[in-house]
């Protein structure tokens, strides 16, 4: 929920009771749905549901009320301390993209390139993770989670070989997406790596 919903009041509203409302269905919340909170973090709790966020640095910013600089400067404490706060999974988006989950754990997403820093990239990955919560509704979500993002990330990196950075598009990751696929790639061997409390990857 999230992608071109704009920020009329009425709009804001509305996201503010859904995710409120129904707490029993799986949520990934970006863009727009994600500004809806800014102002209002307390609204969003995460406690006893699956409830994802993934923002991008600014607006990871706009929902902590703090200035992008400091989101940068402080990417893994910035993600870990709102995903405990409020027991959601948040990915933040950006060079090597981060997951948080409830309990403080980080993984760090080694796929990926700055080609991808382009509009509607994003909404790609809100997409194939929404997708794959309803594929497997029973899986853990931080296995769901991290495999979005790094197939996702591999996608932009195999569009790249073919198009470069300088010219990708949302639109080339969908089609670049079945040869990112587990298995049709041999540039990355598993998935993200986990980064401890201590500040060590692993």
């Amino acid at each position: 929920m999230g992608p071109g919903l704009s920020t009329n009041p009425s709009t804001v509203e509305f996201v503010r009771r859904v995710v409120k409302d129904f707490p029993q269905l799986p949520m990934v919340v970006d863009a727009d749905g994600l500004n809806a909170f800014a102002g209002a973090d307390d609204l969003l709790q995460g406690k006893g549901r699956k409830l994802i966020l993934t923002p991008h640095p600014g607006e990871m910013a706009r929902l902590a009320s703090v200035s992008n600089q400091k989101v940068q400067e402080n990417r893994v404490e910035m993600a870990r301390g709102f995903a405990m706060k409020h027991h959601v999974y948040l990915v933040l988006k950006g060079n090597h993209t981060l997951i948080a989950e409830p309990g403080g754990q980080i993984y760090v997403n080694p796929t990926g390139n700055p080609g991808m820093a382009t509009a509607g990239t994003g909404d790609v990955l809100t997409g194939m993770m929404a997708g794959l919560l309803a594929q497997h509704p029973d899986a853990p979500v931080e296995k769901v989670v991290s495999a979005a993002v790094f197939w996702h990330g591999a996608a932009g990196d195999a569009s790249t070989e073919r198009r470069g950075e300088l010219s990708l598009t949302a639109t080339d990751l969908l089609e670049a997406l079945p040869r990112a696929l587990p298995g049709k790639r041999h540039g990355h061997r598993g998935h993200a790596h986990r980064h401890g409390h201590g500040g060590h990857c692993c």
